[in-house]
């Protein structure tokens, strides 16, 4: 089997979220599962509330083995939708609340998505309406159900559906085996792949890796990550797990954010860099903001060490940790609880729970421990292949069925695992193959900057050159003299420097805060 699952079958269960659901619902019926905007939906609510959801549903028509697009922040109704999906056997298929109709409907036809659930309106936009507007181009497309106020015409309304006691009976309850998510990778550099992800491979993942974490049923989670990602979901899994409590904070602002750690004060609490670094530049963390906080994931692109240094001063010892995962397998490396500062800054942690890595070079040899080459993993969550792409697939997996993760990386001694970039940002100047993330890392630690990230630009000689493109404090300057003198100051190699710079507005982003490198363009060829 390829990503060598089936070489770990034996953690692999008959859990379903429906049948982890109904467990918690009987063995603490009054526990809060959702805290939202300061109240709290106990288990026994949860329950009830999805079944009523399914209900509605099912009388919609959708069952076993549809797809349903969810477009939500991370709101009740976002998760109510998800179980009660999950309770029907249907899959959910995740779209980031930024991406408009076109994004959304290119998504959805490759889903073949028989229903949208997504807000009437968000900001300025209007997710339902704009999907009503796509759907001659989606045959598939059967529902458009709104949720909020001001559901156009042509939609129906959630809560019609999720408060429909007369909708249709259940059907019996899915198979372990079933597939209940359809992802589609972030496509920071290539058009986003489908991954079918069933219940035995990702609850594994999440039952034995929330033991790890120390998560039990006094935690309350908190999660910055939307729900569109894998990541959001992944704290869920593991937090129903638990029988803890989801704290929901439906849009990342610096400033709510930080108010919900004082007011709420979670156990468990993952973020991305750029999350902390946005609250760190408004003076927004400290050590009572953080005070309630056991477990701390910052996650999702790197990072410099410095970050992680301070804000581990600010959390209890070993409290901080980073996380690796990917949409094709969930959640792969991670530092527990109470490992050093210096090994969270340095390295991403070391293998999951049933799961193994190694690095390979270009021949696929594995190489030998502190040697950096293409991160391969196999373990009990990774997928078996793209969804109807097999070109993609065959590509995914080294000749033994390894996964191939196109990062680069060196594993220590230990087993700790330090990505080193992606191979697909490795720049090929004349032959000589460049990875940029140091170099990176050291333009983005100048006053001056804000955010770096280094991208080829075509040469006619050499194939390749590289660009550094910087964003910058307000009122800043700063000249490629200025970067090539503090890249010589760190002995940072010469055929390693940019060759060119450029100051952009803002980075291109994707909704979960990775740069999409291939949308970096020079503004001139000159």
């Amino acid at each position: 089997m390829r990503g060598g699952a089936q070489h770990f079958r034996a953690e692999w269960t008959g859990d379903t979220l429906s049948a982890l659901l109904a467990r918690q619902a009987e063995a603490r019926p009054e526990a809060p599962a959702l805290l939202a905007a300061g109240r709290a939906v106990s288990y026994r609510v949860l329950a009830e509330r999805v079944e009523r959801a399914a209900r509605g549903l099912a009388r919609l028509g959708i069952a076993a083995g549809d797809v349903v697009s969810v477009q939500l922040p991370n709101t009740p109704e976002f998760l109510v939708a998800y179980l009660a999906l999950a309770r029907l056997g249907a899959l959910s298929s995740t779209i980031h609340m930024p991406y408009r109709a076109r994004e959304s409907a290119d998504l959805m036809r490759a889903a073949r998505a028989k229903a949208f659930i997504g807000l009437a309106a968000w900001h300025e936009h209007k997710p339902a309406a704009e999907i009503l507007a796509a759907a001659p181009t989606l045959p598939a497309l059967a529902h458009v159900i709104a949720v909020g106020d001001g559901a156009p015409a042509g939609a129906l309304r959630w809560d019609d559906i999720a408060q429909d006691d007369a909708g249709a009976p259940l059907p019996p309850p899915p198979p372990a085996e079933a597939p209940f998510l359809l992802l589609f990778t972030s496509g920071t550099s290539a058009r986003p792949k489908g991954v079918r992800a069933d219940y035995r491979r990702f609850l594994a993942n999440a039952r034995l890796n929330h033991r790890e974490m120390r998560l039990g049923a006094d935690a309350i989670m908190l999660s910055a990550a939307p729900y569109t990602h894998l990541l959001g979901l992944f704290t869920f899994h593991m937090t129903v797990y638990a029988g803890g409590a989801t704290l929901l904070l439906p849009e990342f602002a610096p400033a709510a954010f930080a108010a919900t750690l004082r007011a709420d004060r979670p156990t468990h609490v993952f973020v991305a860099p750029a999350h902390v670094a946005a609250c760190r530049a408004q003076n927004l963390l400290d050590a009572a903001a953080l005070e309630s906080v056991r477990y701390m994931v910052v996650s999702g692109a790197s990072a410099p060490a410095e970050l992680y240094r301070g804000l581990a001063a600010l959390l209890r010892p070993g409290a901080l940790a980073q996380v690796w995962g990917m949409t094709e397998l969930q959640c792969g490396i991670f530092h527990r609880p109470g490992e050093s500062v210096e090994h969270v800054a340095a390295s991403c942690g070391r293998p999951a729970p049933a799961f193994e890595a190694r690095v390979a070079d270009a021949e696929g040899r594995v190489l030998p421990a502190g040697a950096e080459g293409e991160l391969q993993v196999r373990g009990v969550s990774v997928f078996d292949g793209y969804h109807e792409n097999p070109e993609a697939t065959a590509d995914a997996f080294a000749p033994d069925g390894w996964f191939r993760t196109g990062d680069t990386a060196r594993i220590d001694a230990q087993g700790y695992v330090t990505i080193t970039g992606r191979l697909k940002d490795v720049i090929n100047r004349g032959g000589i193959k460049i990875n940029p993330i140091d170099v990176e890392e050291a333009i983005a630690r100048m006053p001056a900057v804000l955010q770096c990230a280094i991208a080829p630009v075509p040469d006619p000689v050499l194939g390749e050159r590289a660009c550094a493109y910087v964003v910058l404090k307000p009122g800043a300057a700063l000249t490629l003299a200025e970067v090539t003198a503090r890249l010589a100051a760190l002995g940072i190699a010469k055929v390693k420097w940019p060759e060119r710079l450029e100051v952009i507005a803002e980075m291109p982003l994707t909704p979960t805060r990775k740069v999409i490198k291939g949308r970096l363009r020079p503004a001139s060829h000159t």
